[in-house]
């Protein structure tokens, strides 16, 4: 009996297509495998294909290796001042050793490395960090809270003690997701903001005060300083006039009725002295010089 070579031909692919699937297995560039040989790590494998032998004698581990983000719960810590604060973190996390890592959570790795790992880690990191802070540190009505370095400090707890038990697990960052008072501190909480702010206001008035005095000081002296000029030059130019007046007395004394004309004209020469229209009373000098028989002066 003749078999169809179509038939054999579709066998053979799918017979290849089988050897292929049960001997090579392929990892992601996300990825990174364990193959366990009788349940025991033998090999870790990056991205690309891989050959196996087939189950029961080997096995693989996939996990990845991208960053996983986790949440820790809302509790209460005791602050350094006897304070209750209600934290929560949120952390992201990522696998850095498989062959530390299978061993210690098997193949549902993420969620028991959150479940046994991280969430008493973080608590334990979060209490002993918040415990060496007062509860100003966190809630300030002068802006002195230190969000940032008290981050930094839980950071740093956390990854040590991940470093010391050796789970092949790396926290990449660290924030304070949630930060809340219970109900039974807040109005002590928000009395203390208001004293704050008291001390806050009471400052600024002083410096204000100090700095109104400073610039009230200062404008007094510029202020005694122009009058002791405006008078010392008054002073120069009453003893300039005296002396000049001193110069011309005797001239004048000699000759009054010149001397009342000549400063007449004077004035009038200063009253004239820009172009305008005057409106004046004949008898009020020096327009009395306007007057007809005030130029007899002239004529003698």
């Amino acid at each position: 009996m003749h078999r169809n070579p179509v038939s054999i031909i579709i066998g053979a692919i799918l017979l290849a297509v089988f050897l292929v699937l049960l001997f090579v297995f392929q990892v992601r560039t996300s990825e990174v495998a364990i193959v366990t040989t009788f349940g025991k790590p033998t090999r870790t494998v990056g991205a690309g294909p891989h050959f196996r032998w087939p189950w029961p004698i080997q096995k693989v581990y996939k996990f990845d290796q991208r960053i996983q983000s986790f949440e820790d719960k809302l509790t209460e810590d005791l602050t350094a001042d006897s304070n209750t604060l209600l934290t929560q973190i949120y952390v992201g996390w990522r696998i850095t050793d498989p062959q530390a890592f299978f061993p210690k959570f098997g193949g549902d790795s993420t969620a028991e490395a959150e479940k046994k790992v991280l969430e008493g880690m973080i608590r334990s990191a979060k209490n002993g960090v918040i415990g060496k802070h007062p509860l100003g540190d966190f809630v300030s009505a002068s802006g002195g809270q230190k969000f940032e370095a008290i981050e930094r400090e839980i950071l740093t707890a956390l990854q040590q003690q991940l470093k010391a038990n050796s789970y092949g697990i790396e926290v990449t960052f660290l924030g304070i997701k949630k930060l809340g008072l219970p109900e039974a501190v807040t109005q002590s909480v928000f009395d203390r903001m208001k004293r704050e702010r008291e001390v806050l206001s009471s400052s600024y008035e002083s410096e204000g005060a100090a700095e109104a005095a400073k610039i009230r000081s200062k404008a007094d002296s510029d202020a005694a300083k122009t009058l002791a000029n405006a008078e010392r030059e008054a002073r120069s130019i009453r003893a300039q006039g005296e002396a000049y007046a001193a110069q011309v007395l005797p001239t004048f004394q000699q000759s009054p009725e010149l001397a009342n004309f000549l400063l007449k004209l004077d004035a009038l020469e200063l009253s004239l002295k820009e172009r305008s229209t005057l409106i004046f009373d004949a008898s009020t000098p020096p327009f009395d010089l306007f007057r007809a028989g005030s130029t007899n002066l002239l004529k003698k």
